[in-house]
């Protein structure tokens, strides 16, 4: 499972005998985008992915619909290869070395994939766990007790600040019994089981559960700290490198990246020290597909746009000035307004001919 960040180094390339086509050169050109800039996959589409079975399947998939194009998949199938679709786009020359390259050849791309991309999740782990402490008062005061920053034992449900944010919607942090067996793990919260740091505020409604999810405020600043720079999450701060967004000429929020931020802050806040796919404490992958599957589920559509534009205003401020509605009497909306009846004569003249 990954998210497909990877830089290939000198050492990993293959001799030139042994490239499927006898150019070793592209084999290291399709998974390289220099040294600086990354595949930007795992976080705006899908983090958490077995890359060697995405391109099996896909692999698959595509000769599926080339044998029969008006074959039927089902959902899940169909969001499988929308990932593999995806990941095609995000690696120039990635469709190209799939159709000519042996299975060992595949299976060789997959696993250099698989690699860089947990070092890239893991780089973000760790940048992340140290932020977030500074993010858990309000700037000037201090947290009693303090929290290590290179260190988690004494987050998660250990500590007042960590504990109230991990706590359980429906569950009362405030209640002595219901701490206690969080701490121990007599209570365990499954990955569906959604957290109180998710919601603006830190504050969840039972009547109205959209209401503020997803929009708190240590999200957008683990968003910032990730895609836009550290120094970004302060308002006067001015980042001095571009940051990941930028790099990939990211100008829009997915669904997928406001997955993977909430499931990089909750591990943050955890206390515990390693992430895994597997583990009981987070249950990190349960928690980021339950949310990607509510993000992508066409019956929320009208609710997800909106928390998709909310948060390019907060992340994207050209995105914010572009969707503003364009003003009244100025020359750009008396363009708009002349285009307008052209466009509606058109249509008229094409009903009636």
């Amino acid at each position: 499972m990954i998210s497909l960040e990877i830089m290939v180094s000198q050492e990993n390339q293959r001799p030139a005998e042994q490239s499927c086509d006898k150019r070793p050169s592209q084999t290291v050109d399709v998974l390289q985008q220099g040294p600086r800039k990354k595949p930007h996959f795992g976080r705006t589409i899908h983090a958490l992915c077995n890359v060697h079975a995405l391109i099996e399947q896909g692999i698959g998939c595509m000769l599926r619909l080339s044998e029969n194009p008006n074959e039927i998949f089902t959902l899940q199938e169909r969001r499988e290869h929308e990932v593999f679709l995806a990941l095609l786009r995000a690696v120039p020359g990635f469709e190209e070395r799939l159709m000519t390259c042996s299975d060992e050849e595949v299976n060789s791309m997959a696993g250099m994939l698989q690699k860089g991309a947990s070092s890239t999740r893991s780089d973000d782990t760790k940048s992340l766990k140290s932020a977030i402490i500074d993010w858990l008062t309000p700037p000037g005061e201090a947290l009693i007790p303090p929290i290590a920053r290179n260190m988690k034992v004494d987050r998660g449900y250990h500590h007042e600040k960590t504990g109230v944010l991990l706590c359980p919607t429906g569950v009362d942090w405030s209640d002595i019994k219901i701490k206690q067996k969080l701490r121990t793990g007599e209570f365990t919260v499954r990955g569906d089981q959604w957290l109180i740091f998710l919601w603006s505020g830190y504050k969840y409604d039972e009547d109205q559960p959209w209401r503020g999810l997803l929009r708190s405020d240590i999200l957008v600043k683990s968003f910032k700290h990730i895609f836009t720079s550290p120094s970004s999450v302060e308002k006067e701060a001015k980042a001095t490198r571009s940051g990941n967004a930028r790099l990939h000429g990211m100008t829009s929020v997915t669904p997928a990246s406001v997955a993977y931020v909430a499931t990089q802050a909750r591990f943050a806040l955890s206390s515990l020290p390693v992430f895994t796919h597997s583990d009981k404490v987070t249950d990190s992958e349960l928690f980021y597909n339950s949310i990607l599957n509510l993000l992508e589920d066409p019956d929320e559509r009208t609710e997800v746009g909106d928390l998709i534009s909310w948060w390019n205003r907060q992340i994207f401020p050209n995105y914010a000035a572009s969707s503003h509605p364009v003003s009244k009497n100025s020359a750009l909306a008396k363009i708009k307004a002349k285009r307008a009846v052209e466009k509606s004569a058109l249509g008229d003249q094409n009903l009636n001919a």
